[in-house]
């Protein structure tokens, strides 16, 4: 394993961390309030007891905000482990289905599925995942110059220790899996300052943005959704959200 050196992946988090900002504004410009209306579920914020316009509007893009900014940035974390494990093990993307890379160490090729945190999957994924392993193992044995493959979920964030997950996949989780691409234990700490890079001046611009679609959103649900005396029409909402039967046609006489 090469020494893997700060300064060069402070310069890719600092190169890469604006996509990660640009992704989540586009995001936020490309949302409408029928969306939020149509996904969300009516009955849960009715159950919150929201009463305002501005408070229902913030909670409903709140909520669509942080899952997509939770896979967004899970794709920057992938990206970088792989960048690191490109610069320490010689590492690749991987050509294989459901593999993010790959890389050989005496003699023996691991095969990398990277994912940003441990409670990512249901049961039929686990089985897509183990396929996946299996159906790649199975190319790579075919070589006689690799000794052995090695199947391993690295996890970039979370306390799980290390375990066999399927019988034969190797689960690393937050610390380990980074040691083990980086040479580092203390690693996992160290990327956090390079991801602050600029970080007050994008969420700066954010709030200025979010803040006017919330305004905006707010007029046209008091227009669509409020009774005349300002009050929130939860069976408007409900009805736009889920109704899907035609109303009764009334009998014909003969």
């Amino acid at each position: 394993m090469k020494s893997l050196v700060m300064s060069d992946v402070n310069r890719f988090v600092e190169e890469h961390i604006r996509s990660f900002h640009d992704q989540r504004l586009r995001k936020l410009q490309a949302t409408k309030l029928t969306d939020l209306l149509t996904r969300k579920n009516p009955y849960l914020y009715r159950a919150k007891y929201l009463c305002t316009a501005q408070d229902l509007v913030s909670a409903l893009l709140d909520a669509k905000l942080s899952s997509s900014e939770e896979e967004i940035f899970g794709s920057f974390l992938e990206e970088l482990a792989i960048f690191v494990a490109s610069k320490t093990l010689g590492a690749s993307k991987s050509s294989a289905t459901g593999i993010d890379m790959e890389y050989v160490s005496h003699g023996k090729r691991y095969l990398i599925a990277l994912k940003s945190g441990a409670a990512w999957g249901n049961s039929s994924q686990w089985a897509k995942l183990e396929d996946d392993f299996k159906a790649a193992s199975k190319v790579v044995r075919q070589s006689k110059q690799v000794a052995g493959v090695e199947c391993v979920l690295g996890v970039c964030y979370g306390k799980t220790k290390a375990t066999i997950k399927q019988g034969f996949i190797h689960q690393l989780c937050g610390q380990a899996f980074w040691a083990q691409i980086s040479g580092d234990k203390e690693f996992y700490t160290k990327i956090v300052e390079p991801l602050g890079h600029r970080a007050r001046e994008f969420t700066e611009d954010f709030a200025v943005k979010k803040g006017a679609l919330i305004n905006q959103f707010s007029h046209e649900f008091i227009t669509d959704f409020c009774e005349p005396d300002g009050s929130i029409s939860w069976a408007r909402i409900v009805r736009f959200n889920s109704e899907n039967m035609e109303a009764a046609q009334p009998a014909v006489s003969v």
